[in-house]
């Protein structure tokens, strides 16, 4: 059941399934009215709507392709018109796309910092324009802090939007706080085998993979916490530590 205090509206890049769904099923408790961004997974985000609606929480679809700049630009305008109460960013559209240095593929890369930097700054960059309060939490991931090269551009991509979180914490600072979280082994691809599930278990100080809780319970945490900016809080039982 969604709480009957209006907390103002969200936006929540790639919500149709996955981290995005959870943690647009977590805000819509909380109060937010959802604004729900999708390119190619329609079905699943008018799914996503219906159960907002059953739960009797407010939400409204977006599709739009994140890859095009234009879109990206585009998006918190639309919104806005819709929702005049937008008051929180989350950026979590994401591609997990493995590659290698010598593997050296420029569209792989085009495509990665497309979706995560050059849009969340595109996205912040427009809220910012808005001159409300309000606050961005952007999804990264746990290994921002090593460099392990079998997922070359997606890793060079978000270590990108780490660095953009907190130049971004203090650009905006008084009026808009900017967040991270990093997960770890939450959700795994769909191709990971068992013995490969338990090599990465394996390398976890708490030994046991999380689960998509553990990610809205820190949405929330960082939603309710107004003296926070410019953190990224890792997500992973300790493995950001190994």
């Amino acid at each position: 059941m969604a709480s009957s205090k209006q907390q103002g509206t969200a936006l929540i890049t790639g919500a149709g399934q996955r981290l995005g769904r959870s943690i647009a099923l977590k805000l819509a408790g909380l109060g937010y009215t959802v604004a729900i961004h999708y390119n190619h997974s329609q079905t699943e985000a008018l799914n996503l709507a219906k159960t907002i609606r059953a739960r009797k929480g407010r939400c409204e679809i977006f599709q739009g392709d994140l890859f095009d700049p234009q879109t990206a630009q585009e998006l918190i305008p639309r919104v806005y018109k819709k929702f005049r109460d937008l008051n929180l960013i989350v950026n979590s559209a994401s591609i997990f796309e493995k590659s290698t240095l010598n593997n050296y593929n420029p569209e792989n890369l085009e495509r990665n910092f497309a979706l995560h930097v050059q849009t969340p700054y595109i996205l912040t960059a427009e809220f910012a324009k808005l001159k409300k309060p309000g606050q961005i939490i952007n999804l990264l991931d746990t290994h921002i802090v090593d460099n392990r090269t079998d997922h070359f551009e997606y890793l060079f991509s978000k270590k990108a939007l780490a660095e953009l979180t907190k130049l971004s914490a203090v650009a905006l600072a008084p009026d808009i706080r900017v967040n991270g979280i990093a997960p770890g082994f939450i959700l795994p691809p769909k191709q990971t085998a068992g013995e490969q599930r338990k090599r990465l278990i394996k390398n976890i100080p708490l030994k046991r993979k999380g689960d998509l809780e553990n990610i809205t319970q820190t949405v929330e945490f960082l939603v309710k916490n107004t003296y926070l900016t410019g953190q990224i809080i890792f997500v992973d039982g300790g493995e950001h530590l190994i």
